[in-house]
């Protein structure tokens, strides 16, 4: 029987805010490192990445101005307040956040119910917490499924032991996170469709469920082709799928995504079906 996960390796999720362990942000001003230096949790705003309190041994300290009208934050606290539950009944059970306000922010951008018709992509749904699964390429925490978090350690680890390094580029991103992206791209002047192109419609991607993660090697350029000539990728190809790891997005695959060689996703049955027996 699993043993219950600790608090201090769980990225707690709300549909507005996210509640961090404390000692893995990065500060950024003398206040914030002075409050971050002590906090053991911190509440920061998806949308925009904004600190907006640390969970003090002494109580929480606001880092904005009129916290308490921040969007989410009752639901936020909540969780915060239970964090001695969570840490007693375990957190190994994942469910999922609700879809409907995406939905809302989806629909001003055309990109409604026609759009998965058309991909044969669906809505993907964020886990309610993460596991911290160790630090990516860029020395930022990597949070994944904790399912996924267990099967890349044991990935990771097969490949050192044949000489393979395999780094984490990317893990779990938020709908916000990819609902900024657009935003960003739109106040550019681009449009829907040429944003598509190059990148997943907020809400569709694999990433948000924390089951998928790009893999590079090192002295290699992240998310590029070039990633299939390498050993890794190699090695990925004749073994990943004993591990549970899929490449989902091959050649001419069916949703029109370009292919992703360094895109893989957690799929236990998935992988089991492809992988050929042993002779």
């Amino acid at each position: 029987m699993r043993g219950p996960v600790p608090l201090k390796t769980a990225l707690v999720n709300t549909s507005r805010i996210e509640i961090w362990p404390g000692g893995l942000l990065r500060a950024r001003s003398n206040f914030d490192a002075r409050a971050l230096s002590r906090a053991h949790h911190v509440l920061r705003r998806k949308r925009d990445g904004q600190y907006l309190a640390v969970d003090l041994p002494e109580g929480l300290l606001a880092l904005v101005p009129r916290l308490r009208a921040e969007p989410g934050l009752d639901e936020a606290l909540d969780l915060l307040d239970a964090a001695p539950a969570h840490r007693r009944g375990g957190l190994e059970h994942v469910h999922e956040l609700p879809l409907d306000r995406l939905e809302e922010r989806l629909e001003p951008l055309g990109l409604d119910h026609a759009y998965a018709e058309r991909t044969g992509l669906e809505l993907v749904a964020e886990p309610d917490w993460l596991a911290f699964a160790g630090f990516d390429r860029y020395r930022r925490p990597l949070w994944l499924h904790v399912d996924a978090a267990r099967a890349w350690t044991h990935l990771r680890e097969a490949a050192l032991r044949d000489d393979v390094v395999l780094e984490a580029i990317s893990g779990y991103r938020s709908h916000d996170y990819q609902l900024g992206i657009f935003e960003r791209k739109l106040a550019r002047g681009l449009s829907v469709d040429q944003i598509l192109t190059v990148n997943a419609a907020p809400g569709y991607s694999e990433h948000h469920s924390g089951l998928a993660l790009d893999i590079g090697a090192p002295d290699e350029p992240p998310a590029e082709e070039s990633f299939e000539t390498t050993r890794a990728f190699a090695w990925l190809r004749d073994n990943a799928g004993g591990y549970g790891f899929v490449m989902t997005y091959p050649r001419d695959n069916p949703h029109g995504i370009v292919y992703e060689p360094w895109h893989w996703a957690y799929r236990p049955a998935q992988a089991a079906a492809s992988t050929p027996d042993p002779a």
